[in-house]
């Protein structure tokens, strides 16, 4: 059977199930009318998702990195997460927290917090779902903990990660923060909660609700997917409530790109070309920021 192409109103409906009220039977109900069948829609349905199989950008034995599991304090318990330094480090380097999507911490992110190390900073993701005893194996499980999630911890546990890199060995006291998809919403939130967080990047990121921007400190890259009509309905709020608040923001939109973009584990969202140019401009952001 040849695999039929994959519509946006497929990928819509994909991410209707993973962000929004739908569930997994009715995912594959409504996948299999916009197929055309059962068997198209079992086809499809994995290159929408992610695949933990794909191989990683940057091996987990990469000789020119030291990474391990760490912990440290966190709003009333410790915080796990998964650390990165570039092995041939000399002098103090900026520091970057890599915040997940709604998976929790799994392969990708922790490939992705690798290549952050590599461009030479100090790069840590942390887990979220630490207060819920961590990210499980299944997929399907760590989304679904999400919903357990208190605002108020998560937003804490966030600033004290923050303070954890600030006084970091490793780091020159300088921390930023990137994050995708929940990721993206939770930098959102830290650089209105964190007053030491100096350069955050949301990338197709939730905007923050009803919050004081006037508190920010952070400067913003923010990086949204030109097909993600979900997400980019707050952008022109938020572009306007940080003008009014004289907050330092830069917005780049990616014509034609999907939600995810950035996730080159999954097969029909990822996009390479607006991936390599968001991330480019991640980099330069923080080197320049971070320094």
């Amino acid at each position: 059977m040849t695999t039929p192409a994959i519509t946006q109103a497929m990928i819509d409906a994909y991410d209707e199930y993973t962000h929004l009220t739908l569930d997994r039977r009715g995912f594959m109900e409504k996948l299999s009318k916009l197929a055309g069948s059962g068997a198209a829609a079992a086809a499809i349905a994995p290159l929408l998702a992610a695949n933990s199989a794909r191989a990683a950008i940057v091996p987990e034995d990469d000789a020119r990195l030291k990474a391990e599991d760490i912990t440290w304090a966190g709003d009333g318990g410790d915080m796990k997460g998964y650390l990165v330094v570039p092995a041939d480090q000399s002098g103090k380097l900026g520091t970057v927290i890599v915040i997940h999507e709604n998976r929790g911490l799994n392969a990708h992110i922790k490939d992705v917090a690798r290549r952050m190390a590599l461009e030479g900073f100090v790069a840590l993701a942390p887990d979220y779902l630490s207060p819920l005893g961590g990210t499980p194996t299944d997929e399907e499980k760590a989304r679904a903990m999400f919903s357990e999630l208190d605002p108020a911890k998560t937003v804490a546990n966030g600033v004290a990660t923050v303070a954890f890199l600030k006084g970091h060995e490793a780091g020159n006291g300088k921390v930023g923060a990137v994050g995708f998809c929940w990721g993206g919403g939770a930098v959102n939130n830290l650089a209105v909660n964190a007053p030491d967080l100096a350069a955050g990047v949301a990338y197709y990121g939730a905007q923050p609700k009803d919050a004081d921007l006037s508190k920010m400190k952070a400067a913003l890259l923010l990086q949204y997917a030109g097909q993600d009509e979900r997400i980019n309905a707050g952008i022109d709020a938020y572009k306007a409530a940080l003008e009014a608040a004289g907050k330092e923001f830069t917005v780049h939109v990616y014509d034609g790109a999907q939600h995810a973009f950035n996730n080159d584990t999954s097969e029909a969202r990822y996009n390479k070309e607006a991936a390599d140019l968001a991330w480019g401009r991640t980099v330069a952001f923080f080197k320049e920021k971070l320094a």
